[in-house]
């Protein structure tokens, strides 16, 4: 028979909440000296510097939780924010955690969003140190900073790329935003007609990448071992075109990128064609992939070709050629940022 208690948050208080989540909260980094349960934490970079950044997550803007299971929801919120770390070829090492929270939610619903969250720093070797909750009117809000540690001035930015440099790309792109679509789609159907439900036992691809991300912490490291140091690197959040003329931007460059050599799965791309749509505007302006894009000097070429998880697409001009896009049938156009807008 399936439980159905359901825990009032009022009746824990706020600090009540918060020790009852993190008291089997693990510290996995030698540097995190004080952790949850203080005024604030205390960590210890070994001389090493350190790279923060943070993301916000809104119920409604970012996710929906009609599709969106709370575990899944821990665990990507953590993920998206590792990513930026590794795009700057740094390790992530500690994160906190923000909640605003509406009266929907039970604390069983929170263990189970903190089941993922403790997922992700498992599977990421990060430590939750600390964070706040508050009663949210607008529903589930969710902000997490990570933090993590580069030997010093060894990390990456977005400004480096060089004329002649090669653009890369890992995995695939267009999969998130075509598993969304997908979700999208079963919703409607089932609003109209609750009798019908989903069936995505075919999709566990598409929708698995929209649901539950990875970082490419495996390709930071195999560059680190193959001592291949990329001139400029972003992740690919907002869709491959925001992205790359992001780094033309910052590195006051241009590009040249083939349609053609852009990586799409075979799921993404019978999707697509089901939806009708390009498979080259869902990979260029989808978004949420969280591959790593990236340029390196043409010199790497010969070890980046012996990873096949890595696809040179491009490369860098100079700023007055401008960025731009060749099509499969040769045709050149202007390379346009369509991907998503936060306002």
């Amino acid at each position: 028979m399936q439980d159905t208690t359901r825990t009032e948050i009022d009746s824990l208080g706020e600090f009540g909440l918060i020790e009852h989540l993190t008291k089997n909260n693990e510290t996995r980094q030698a540097g995190t000296i004080l952790s949850v349960g203080d005024d604030a934490a205390v960590i210890d970079q070994f001389g090493r510097q350190c790279v923060v950044t943070n993301d916000l997550l809104i119920e409604g803007i970012h996710f929906d939780l009609m599709y969106t299971p709370l575990k899944h929801l821990g665990y990507k919120s953590v993920v998206v924010n590792l990513s930026d770390i590794y795009a700057m070829m740094a390790t992530p090492t500690q994160i906190t955690l923000a909640l605003g929270l509406s009266n929907k939610f039970s604390v069983e619903a929170l263990e189970e969003f903190y089941e993922g969250v403790y997922a992700a720093c498992e599977r990421y070797n990060v430590d939750l140190i600390g964070g706040d909750t508050s009663s949210s009117k607008v529903g589930f809000i969710i902000s997490v900073t990570a933090i993590g540690e580069v030997a010093p001035d060894k990390y990456v930015t977005r400004s480096g790329a060089k004329v002649n440099d090669l653009i890369c790309v890992s995995g695939n792109l267009g999969a998130a935003y075509l598993g969304l679509q997908l979700l999208e789609r079963e919703k409607r159907i089932f609003l109209e007609n609750p009798k019908v439900q989903p069936d995505l036992q075919q999709q566990k691809y598409l929708v698995g990448r929209i649901l539950k991300p990875e970082p490419r912490a495996d390709i930071v490291e195999w560059l680190q071992e193959q001592g291949i140091v990329p001139t400029s690197m972003i992740d690919v959040s907002d869709g491959l075109s925001s992205e790359l003329l992001h780094i033309c931007n910052s590195s006051s460059v241009g590009c040249v990128l083939h349609e053609d050599k852009i990586p799409v799965h075979d799921d993404t791309r019978a999707m697509a064609m089901e939806f009708q749509m390009g498979v080259a505007a869902c990979a260029l302006s989808g978004g949420e992939d969280y591959e790593l894009l990236f340029t390196i000097n043409q010199d790497d070429y010969g070890k980046i070709s012996r990873n096949k998880d890595i696809t040179v697409i491009g490369y860098v001009t100079e700023q007055q050629e401008g960025a731009h896009l060749m099509t499969k049938g040769g045709a050149k156009h202007k390379l346009t940022a369509q991907g998503w807008k936060a306002f």
